[in-house]
């Protein structure tokens, strides 16, 4: 396929605004690509030449990006800056320039093509890669037509503007298969085990849903964690995992995911974080632990890394332990802030899938593996039938400075990226007010009054991720609760992810529109007194005297506080 015809698909995608026009359209791209490179384009359409969860990145600035549209188009990169000041688009940018430059005949590439020399740019490194990049870069854009440009020059800085996640890409798949969404679910269900949007879309292309009905984990491909649903009471817990369950601590640490594979001397091991992020290089202190405690071929573990007092042996809260997820001074974190890993689940086991089969073999798994290690360690268990004795362990846990507890089904799966009665939790504020956080993705913000007025920004508008419509609804704005630093990490997270118009994906009321919109990325936990019912939020609720607790960057923005579980949480408020 030319790469000109997948652009035109691309700007039909950003021309509307109705998801199910956006699923019929991908649908169509689909039916329309070989399976040689439906990958190439499934990753491009996520503006992306590599799985999420693969650190392959194109490391280019928005300066570099000028640069190269510049030399691409032939036009002064005075220029440049100044239709980029106008439109805060550098895609518009290069495709206006391109409009006045280039010829007819051009723009013959192929996707693969295109392809090819994004990810070349993201393999550019060491000494004068910053202007091999662009010069990569601008050759490209020399040789595209102008509606090609538009995405090329957006690629590199993240910015596709499309408007969609990888829901509706999976809808439009089923799309392809027959004009209809109901295989979406199938279809979700291996990507949950094999999260590679490129991997899934072939294998359909390929072998229809025969491709992937036998979709099996791999070890260094990160599996979507499960995850528990919520209830207020230990008696209404028994009822529901039928009489007899297992119950673990509910540790507050960073969710990871621990891959080894051996091959005689030789050990690969990957750590993953909840949000798909390859974290290895942050956590080597893990790492040389798994390498020395857990003997077997190859294995996943589903864990909660978590700082430690290493005098004491005392778990260290959220706040000190989440400083360990950091990009420099790693070492000296790692002297001061030692991890464990408290592992509650075995995924994978020497070449088997253990996914389908009951909690107890898994945990016997687990048990058997890190018998009397010290770093990567087994989560304490105890077996409960009685509402009682289950309270009695919630209480103990709870003075210890932890969440609460995990109770888990004797019997129960592990759902990868599900969340269901298999485990269900209980934590302290359910039991009383809306005390229970709410991991809330900041949409956009207003710009700052008076004291606020040196950080730029006055308040924030946050939102909850709804998996029916694939949309972010806002939830409430937060103009309170932060301290100086807060806010100034704020804005410089911000300043990262700001766009120049609404995302297509915000369902947002107008008297709610922020002043800065910024891309879904940015994920916080915030408190509050209550949930209350409002009108004006399109979530249906809004948090009463809201705070910011923590910045969670292990999480992605759809693994958020989700719209039912803010529906669950106002009713379980009710009952309280």
């Amino acid at each position: 396929m030319q790469f000109s015809k997948l652009a035109n698909y691309f700007f039909k995608l950003e021309s509307t605004s109705s998801r199910n026009a956006m699923v019929e359209i991908l649908g169509e791209l689909f039916q329309e690509t070989e399976a040689s490179e439906i990958d190439k384009v499934v990753y491009l359409t996520q503006g992306r030449v590599a799985p999420l969860y693969e650190p392959v990145e194109l490391g280019m600035a928005e300066k570099m990006v000028i640069k190269a549209i510049s030399q691409g188009s032939g036009s002064s990169e005075q220029r440049t800056v100044e239709l980029f000041k106008k439109t805060g688009d550098l895609g518009e940018v290069a495709q206006k320039l391109g409009e006045e430059s280039r010829s007819k005949n051009q723009g013959k590439q192929t996707v693969t093509e295109v392809f090819e020399k994004l990810l070349e740019i993201a393999k550019t490194e060491g000494v004068g890669s910053v202007e091999k990049k662009i010069g990569i870069l601008a050759g490209l854009l020399r040789e595209s037509d102008p509606l090609s440009t538009r995405y090329v020059a957006r690629i590199p800085v993240d910015k596709m503007r499309l408007g969609f996640s990888d829901m509706t890409v999976l809808e439009g798949l089923s799309w392809m298969l027959d004009g209809t969404k109901k295989h979406k679910d199938r279809i979700e269900a291996a990507y949950n085990i094999r999260p590679d949007l490129g991997y899934i879309v072939k294998q359909v292309k390929e072998a229809g849903l025969a491709g992937i009905e036998h979709a099996r984990p791999a070890v260094k491909t990160p599996i979507f964690s499960m995850r528990a649903e919520r209830l207020a009471n230990a008696k209404d817990i028994l009822e529901k995992g039928g009489g007899k369950m297992a119950v673990e601590p509910k540790i507050d640490g960073l969710r990871t995911q621990l891959h080894l594979k051996r091959n005689g001397k030789n050990c690969e091991i990957r750590l993953y974080s909840r949000g798909l992020e390859n974290v290895t290089g942050m956590y080597p202190d893990l790492v040389a632990a798994a390498e020395e405690e857990v003997t077997c071929d190859d294995v996943i573990l589903d864990g909660e890394a978590i700082g430690f007092d290493p005098k004491t042996g005392k778990y260290l809260p959220f706040q000190e332990t989440v400083q360990r997820k950091r990009k420099y001074d790693i070492d000296l974190f790692s002297k001061n802030f030692p991890l464990k890993l408290v592992v509650f689940d075995c995924l994978i086991y020497n070449g088997q899938s253990y996914l389908n089969e009951p909690y107890t073999k898994r945990r016997e798994l687990v048990e058997k593996l890190l018998k009397g290690n010290k770093i990567i360690v087994p989560a304490e268990r105890h077996l409960v039938d009685k509402p009682e004795e289950l309270k009695r362990i919630f209480d103990e846990e709870i003075k210890k400075g932890l969440e609460g507890i995990m109770a888990k089904k004797l019997d129960g799966v592990y759902q990868a990226g599900a969340r269901g009665w298999n485990w269900i939790k209980l934590k302290a504020s359910y039991e009383g007010k809306m005390n229970d956080t709410v991991d809330a993705v900041v949409m956009g913000y207003d710009f700052g009054q008076g004291k606020r007025n040196k950080f730029g920004v006055g308040a924030f508008l946050i939102g909850v991720y709804d998996k029916q419509s694939d949309q972010f609804k806002t939830l409430s704005k937060v103009g309170t609760g932060l301290t100086d630093q807060e806010w100034r990490e704020l804005v410089k997270k911000g300043k990262e992810l700001v766009v120049s118009q609404k995302p297509k994906n915000y369902d947002v009321n107008k008297i709610m529109n922020a002043d800065v919109w910024l891309k879904p990325k940015l994920v916080g936990v915030f408190r509050a007194d209550q949930l209350t019912k409002s009108p004006m939020h399109t979530a249906g609720y809004a948090l009463r005297f809201p705070r910011l607790d923590n910045w969670r960057t292990d999480k992605l923005p759809q693994d958020a506080t989700s719209l039912k579980e803010i529906n669950e949480m106002a009713l379980l408020q009710k009952k309280a």
